[in-house]
């Protein structure tokens, strides 16, 4: 990947400094990331930290001069330019402020907060610095769904009256955490769910959301308010102001025969468009258009789009980008999660 990565990202203009970031959390999606922006050349790697000696050296591999300390306060001592953060859910708001405040642009994993108020703080945060702030809602740079939401802004779709989101994955979290509400924030839609439905109104530019329904599942039993256990399968229904209709559904172990179902599809009174994962992977995404019976390609695999989202984060840092009102959208999503979950 990283060659292929090296092939598609420009170096970043000869400038004075590039901006130093810090890597807080080096696990495997960290060090992805990580590995990403290094290869747009607009970044340096100051610094990582993470409990894992182990992982900590493999992203000291991909930036041997960097060096490893002992977390966030002694990351923060160092002065950066930008943070990335790739912690455990419960500490992403604390930690992306406790940045912001000291001056730095923060790119972080979702979710950007457990609740819309955590996330609310955080972009308050940001704006109050005037620091850039990015959340890794990678589904957006798909070759696929950039697509769609050009046909979309066109009207070439003509009304869009239903919306259809699925994220059905064969496997659930392997880290305790995700499974504590109080941690988590919550279950498969906090974990995928977040990522559909900020697909959904990226993709329509943010339209008003005026109902949502919803029904949690853990165990195959409904979770009935339970404030011990998370969700493991979930439907929810958004009603939008025009009077389209989203749904979506999402799971962890869902036994659907494959390692993942996904989609995002769009249908209107002009034609239809669908993004759909190939043949159960994570990674393969296909885009068509619809006319009746007809259809179209519109993007096909290989697309590396996975680190696309850290690498622009990374550009705009180098360019100098400062607060991007587009921020209060991540509020937006986050109130729609809380409905969803009847907070």
């Amino acid at each position: 990947m990283s060659e292929v990565l090296v092939q598609e990202t420009a170096p970043a203009p000869a400038a004075t400094r590039r901006p130093r970031v810090g890597f807080l959390g080096v696990g495997w999606i960290g060090r992805h990331r990580m590995e990403g922006m290094l290869a747009t050349g607009a970044i340096e790697a100051a610094a990582v930290a993470d409990p894992s000696a182990e992982m900590a050296q493999e992203a000291l591999r991909l930036a041997p001069g960097a060096e490893r300390v002992g977390g966030l306060d002694e990351l923060l001592a160092l002065d950066l330019d930008g943070l990335v953060i790739a912690t455990p859910s419960a500490l992403h708001a604390e930690q992306s402020i406790a940045a912001l405040e000291r001056g730095c642009a923060v790119f972080c994993q979702k979710p950007l907060g457990r609740t819309a108020r955590e996330v609310r703080a955080v972009v308050d945060a940001a704006r109050a610095a005037d620091r850039l702030l990015a959340v890794d809602l990678s589904y957006r740079f798909t070759e696929g769904m950039r697509r769609i939401r050009e046909l979309l802004a066109a009207g070439e779709l003509g009304q869009v009256f239903a919306v259809d989101l699925t994220f059905h994955n064969a496997y659930g979290p392997d880290k305790a955490w995700f499974y504590d509400p109080q941690l988590s924030g919550g279950g498969c839609v906090m974990d995928l769910g977040v990522h559909l439905v900020d697909l959904a109104l990226w993709a329509m530019d943010f339209p008003e959301v005026t109902g949502v329904s919803s029904q949690l599942l853990a165990g195959g039993e409904p979770l009935a308010g339970r404030d011990d256990r998370v969700e493991d399968y979930a439907v929810a229904t958004l009603e939008l102001a025009s009077g389209a209709t989203v749904r979506l559904a999402c799971s962890w172990r869902l036994q659907a025969g494959c390692e993942a179902v996904i989609a995002a599809d769009f249908y209107g009174t002009g034609g239809g468009a669908a993004l759909r994962n190939v043949a159960g992977s994570f990674y393969d995404f296909t885009a068509e258009r619809f006319r009746g019976t007809a259809r179209e390609s519109l993007a096909s695999p290989p697309d590396a789009w996975g680190v696309r989202a850290g690498a622009d984060w990374a550009r705009r840092l180098a360019a100098g980008e400062r607060f991007d009102p587009a921020a209060e959208r991540l509020v937006d999503v986050a109130r729609v999660l809380d409905r969803i979950y009847g907070r």
